[in-house]
């Protein structure tokens, strides 16, 4: 089988020199290397160019709008191999990230998707309970810190993940979720969609890059320590937009109850409100509005 690694980017250029030095030095090279740009990251595009002189694999894509969906989504228009790769412009790649990720979809015909852990600094302790979407919705990650056996998931993580194209190209990356950067939980609802047409996907703790967590240059901190309205509403309501499509019967009422009632502390219903209030005082009320208005529209965009 043959690979495309794609690397979203915009103005990390001494973060994406770094990531296209660790896959340059791939175990298993790439047949090829696409670098989403867009066109107003210069820097970003003079550094791919200067490398593909030495690297015939390696070229850029042109983006024109904002957002990594449409960055994936012009990858993908591109990709000529049968698995497409993928990893941020600030993470690092092991030398064997491609070596291990290739037998699984080359052995498992049912696999649609292969993903990773993506190690991060501090990161605390490992977790055997990886990608999993609870009955009622609550979304359970850690990819970061995942340990044991590979095993069948819900979700893979974008910055460590890999997919069959024969499945990507039937459903694409969700042009709907909102945000001008990260678009957070696109990967819900691209496994999501990938589990109702039949697919299996895999999480091996095995497989790694070192995720070095760069700055971004939008509006949206939410994993940076630094809590913005609209940022987090576009958050919640795709979260809320993906699960209320895929929930079906009693399983979508519990998911509502359990999000207007409870939540979590990131994205608290309203009991979780007197406990986060002694945490962050009066910003937990504007957390718990935002959170809450961002699931009613949400909630009213899936009924459409």
């Amino acid at each position: 089988m043959k690979v495309t690694v794609v690397v979203p980017t915009y103005r990390r250029v001494e973060d994406l020199d770094r990531c296209l030095a660790a896959l340059r030095e791939q175990t298993r090279p790439a047949e090829e290397v696409l670098v989403t740009i867009r066109n107003d990251d210069a820097e970003s595009t003079a550094l791919v160019e200067q490398s593909a002189r030495g690297w015939p694999s390696l070229r850029a894509v042109p983006v024109k709008r904002p957002g990594v969906v449409a960055a994936m989504n012009a990858a993908l228009a591109a990709v000529t191999g049968d698995i497409y790769a993928l990893t941020d412009d600030d993470a690092e790649p092991h030398r064997d990230w491609l070596a291990r990720i290739v037998p699984i979809f080359e052995q498992q015909p049912g696999v649609a998707a292969v993903g990773g852990r993506d190690d991060q600094v501090g990161a605390p302790g490992d977790k055997t309970t990886v990608g999993k979407l609870q009955w009622f919705g609550r979304i359970i990650g850690n990819h970061h810190v995942g340990a044991g056996p590979a095993r069948e998931v819900d979700v893979v993580k974008g910055v460590c993940s890999a997919f069959r194209m024969s499945a990507l190209r039937e459903i694409g990356f969700d042009e709907r979720l909102r945000g001008s950067g990260a678009q957070v939980h696109w990967e819900l609802s691209l496994c999501l969609a990938l589990a109702r047409a039949g697919w299996r996907l895999v999480y091996d703790p095995a497989i790694r890059v070192r995720h070095h967590v760069g700055t971004r240059h939008d509006a949206d901190q939410l994993h940076r320590g630094r809590f913005a309205v609209e940022p987090h509403e576009n958050a919640v309501y795709n979260e809320t937009l993906v699960l209320a499509e895929h929930l079906r019967g009693a399983r979508r009422v519990a998911f509502k109850l359990w999000a207007s009632a409870i939540g979590t502390a990131v994205e608290p219903g309203v009991l979780q409100v007197p406990r986060a209030f002694l945490r962050d005082g009066f910003g937990a009320l504007t957390r718990w509005r935002a959170t809450q208005r961002a699931r009613g529209e949400g909630f009213r965009d899936a009924r459409r």
